[in-house]
Formats: C-alpha cells, structure tokens, sequence
C-alpha cells in the first residue's frame, strides 16, 4: 500500500476517481471538485491547498478523499474558531490543518472513496498515520453521511449540528398534495406566499445546465455575487466555474431564474443527485415579497415532485425552513487532534455540543408544520 499526498486533482484520471464512489452524490465528482481547482475558487489567499489523499496497491487506485490543507477556517460550515484561538493562548499554531471535506460545501456525503468498507478503513489508517508527518494540527472530516459513520472509532472527536431537509416520505404527487399534509395555518401560508410573486407579475424559470444559455449563467452567477456582497464576503466562486458546471454536469446544474418581462431579477442554483436536490446558491437585484421562499423552496419542491426525487437539501442553517416543509436533520464530523492534551480537553466540549444539537432538533420538530397522525 501507498499514500500519495496529491495538490491537484488533475493528477487523477476521472475515471479513476469516479469509479471510487456510486455517483449519487454531484459534490464528490471529479468534475466538481476539479473544477473548482481549475477555474480559480480554490486560490491560496483564501486559504485552501488540495492536498488530496489517495491510496494505491500495486499501481492501482483503490481508495480516496477530497483533502485540503487549511490556513484558516474559511468556507467550511462547520465552525472550529475556539479551538483555534485555544492554540493561540498557549502559543501553539492550529493552522494550516488537514481538512477533507468539499469546499464551500456544507452538503453530507461520502468521505473516503473506496469499492468496500475494507478500502476505506485502509484509507481512513493511512490518513491517521501520515498526520504525525505532516506540518499539521489535526485531520478533519466535515458532512460525513451516516452509512460512513461506522468507519470511525471512538477515539475520533465527533461533532454534531442540525440541517433542514425535506423528504417526500409520504409519496406526495404533486405540491397540492404536499400542502394537504400541513395544518390549515401553514398550508394557508404558504399559498398566500405564492401568490405574492404571482401578483408581482414574476415568472419562474427552471433550466438545466445543458439547456441554460450563455446570459443565463451569467446572470446566475451575478445574483450569486450580489448575495456575497451583501454578506461582506468575496465571491469565491468563478463564472467560469459556473459555466464549467453547466458543460460538464449538465444534468445536475439546476437554475431557477425569476423574470419580468423577459428580465432575470433574481435566480437560485441546485444541484442534482440521483435521489436528492441541493439547494446552493440564491441573490436577487429587487427585493419581491415571497420571492426568496419560492425560487429557494417551493420550486425545489416542486422540481423532486416532478422529478421523484425524495430529498431536499436546501443548505445550512435557517429555521424559517421548518414552516417550509423542512424538518431538523443531524449532520456529523469527525476530528482527530494530534496534541493529546487538546483532544482529552475538547472531547467533553464535543459531547456537550452534540447533546444540544439532538434537544436542538426535538424540540424544533414539536414545530413541525405537519398534521399529527392522530389529527384525521
């Protein structure tokens, strides 16, 4: 067995890489993740270098993980900003620190890319033993999906935090059928939300990458850089990697844009898996009442209803989601420390933090917008 340690993924033939994971998840790509390297989102002043893990036999690739060297904290949704000014007080650098994760990217997935769990316990051992040789504080895996979480032993510092998904558990056919399962209040909510940007006299367009034309993309990208502004953030993401999605997954690049005569005033962007839509990116030029909640939520919906897709991951955070149809979901990470004095410290911390995420979501869901079974 060996363990490369690459700084770009263009070392690895798509198919390579692609043959490591099922394909259900876009984010784990070749194509997204190498895009982001090639056009431009992953520049070293914000604090991302690929240093991706990959394990050979004999020649031959049989396990992987997206892998970063981070000097700050930047992009990554899962907040550790204690931990490092810990380090600082005591002089001690947390930064730069192993990171596999997806970049901007708070999405659960597969981690370690392997054909079996043997591959993935070979890669994840590697991974812990090459951070004593690395100039780096720890190694963390970021929006680990559940079926991976097994791979990790008790000894990993585990963190916990709570998304809003929607699943279409119920077998809804359409969004009528959906708004039948909520209490007359929510229901009756939502419809008068609609119908605001009905009134405004704005059209909804969806549209997938390959369909999508030139002014189409860069319309998106410009609500999405908008949005960034507004947040006094820098857009980290490229029009060329915009129009790099739309080229080479043209069928998971979803774009919803809001028109008024024939002019994009607004506009969101999904991803597409195999049984579940992403919700990523969202701006607008003109604030319309209802308009966010209807090109970010109830076009997703109404995409997976038509689509039969059974998830909606619309993004981080948010509890404005819940009256949406959204219910409080766990999301999980995994850290290993490589000071053993930080790690006996923080693990308390950790279990404390996960406790409040799990009250965090019961007592959210007492809000749920859904009829009670015993309702009728």
């Amino acid at each position: 067995m060996e363990l490369r340690l690459l700084d770009s993924l263009a070392t690895i033939p798509a198919a390579a890489w692609d043959a490591l994971h099922d394909g259900r998840n876009p984010f784990v790509s070749h194509a997204f993740l190498q895009g982001l390297e090639q056009h431009g989102c992953l520049r070293p002043r914000l604090g991302w270098r690929p240093r991706h893990a990959a394990l050979y036999r004999g020649g031959e690739l049989i396990a992987a993980a997206p892998g970063y060297a981070k000097d700050n904290s930047h992009g990554e949704f899962v907040f550790d900003h204690a931990w490092a000014h810990a380090y600082a007080r005591y002089g001690l650098d947390y930064y730069p620190k192993w990171l596999c994760a997806v970049p901007y990217s708070p999405v659960p997935g597969p981690r370690l890319l392997a054909g079996d769990a043997g591959g993935r316990h070979q890669l994840l051992a590697a991974m812990d033993g090459a951070l004593a040789h690395l100039d780096a504080s720890s190694l963390h895996f970021n929006f680990i999906e559940p079926a991976q979480l097994d791979d990790f032993g008790p000894d990993w510092l585990a963190r916990a935090d709570v998304q809003f998904h929607w699943r279409n558990d119920q077998g809804w056919r359409d969004f009528d059928d959906f708004l039948g399962a909520m209490n007359s209040r929510k229901r009756k909510t939502l419809r008068a939300e609609r119908a605001q940007v009905q009134r405004a006299g704005v059209h909804l367009r969806r549209v997938h990458g390959g369909e999508a034309s030139a002014e189409d993309i860069a319309a998106m990208h410009g609500f999405y850089c908008l949005t960034q502004h507004e947040k006094g953030n820098r857009p980290a993401l490229t029009l060329d990697f915009f129009r790099h999605l739309a080229r080479a997954m043209p069928r998971n690049l979803l774009l919803v844009l809001a028109e008024r005569d024939g002019v994009a005033l607004a506009g969101a962007l999904f991803l597409r898996g195999a049984d579940t839509l992403y919700g990523r990116y969202w701006g607008a030029s003109e604030t319309v009442p209802g308009l966010h909640f209807e090109a970010c939520y109830y076009q997703g919906i109404d995409y997976c209803l038509a689509e039969g897709l059974a998830c909606f991951e619309p993004g981080a955070q948010g509890e404005h989601k819940i009256a949406r149809g959204f219910l409080p979901v766990l999301t999980h990470s995994r850290h290993r420390i490589r000071d053993p004095r930080f790690a006996e410290a923080l693990a308390p911390w950790c279990a404390e933090e996960r406790l409040g995420a799990l009250r965090y979501r019961d007592a959210v869901l007492e809000h749920s917008p859904f009829r009670r079974p015993d309702a009728g």
